[in-house]
Formats: C-alpha cells, structure tokens, sequence
C-alpha cells in the first residue's frame, strides 16, 4: 500500500478515487493535482511508478493542507467561535445543527436519533390466549 500524509491509500481503486481517502482531498481536487503532475486518472494505485508517488506525495504535503494540520485548524475555529459565544458556538457547544437547518422534525443524527413520538418505540401486543 502507498503511504501518502499518513494515510494508506487503496491499491485496487483509481488513483484519483483513492486520493479522496485522505481528509481534505476530495474528488474534485484529487482530480486537479493529477492532471497539474499529468498522471493519468484512469490508473490504479498499484499501477503508478515509484516516481509518479514521490511526486505526488511532495505535491500534497507542500501545496495542499491536509489530514492534521487541518483537522486541528477546524477544531480551533470551532473553539474560537465557541470562546467568543457566537451563535453558531452553541449550536456547536448543544451539539445542535450550526446552519440553519430546523431541528423540530429533522437533525435526528445530529441529536443521536432522539425519537420522542409515541407510536414509535411501542412493542406489539403478545397473540391472545
């Protein structure tokens, strides 16, 4: 497997899919810094030459933030905005939707599946005797 930002990426997958595996790359950016080396997209992991890896893996880690600086840089603007007691802080602090989402039907996964209707979590009756 090929180790690039601390990251094992796939071998049997297409580079520019299993570049995605990385926090911070998606599909889209994965796709540009390919075709910005010219390697070709189609190919997959294992295909690539020792060369074409060290060029990428130097193309990620100087030009694009990636995995934990940028995992702590969003932990910090998420505890910047909870210490000034903005309001998407507490949305953050309440574990509450943070984008205006509404909250009276939906936001069940980010509440923890909180089902409070009263049909929802009753058991059938047991047959008669």
């Amino acid at each position: 497997m090929v180790r690039i930002a601390g990251v094992n990426i796939p071998d049997n997958k297409k580079i520019d899919v299993a570049l995605s595996y990385i926090y911070g790359i998606g599909q889209p950016l994965a796709f540009k810094i390919l075709t910005n080396l010219k390697i070709n997209p189609n190919l997959k992991t294992k295909e690539l030459s020792a060369n074409d890896i060290n060029r990428l893996r130097e193309a990620i880690e100087k030009n694009y933030r990636v995995e934990g600086d940028l995992r702590r840089e969003v932990k910090a603007n998420i505890r910047r905005l909870v210490d000034i007691s903005a309001y998407r802080g507490i949305r953050h602090m309440r574990r509450l939707p943070a984008r205006g989402q509404r909250t009276k039907t939906n936001s069940r996964t980010r509440r923890g599946n909180v089902r409070k209707t009263v049909g929802s979590g009753r058991k059938k009756p047991a047959d008669k005797t």
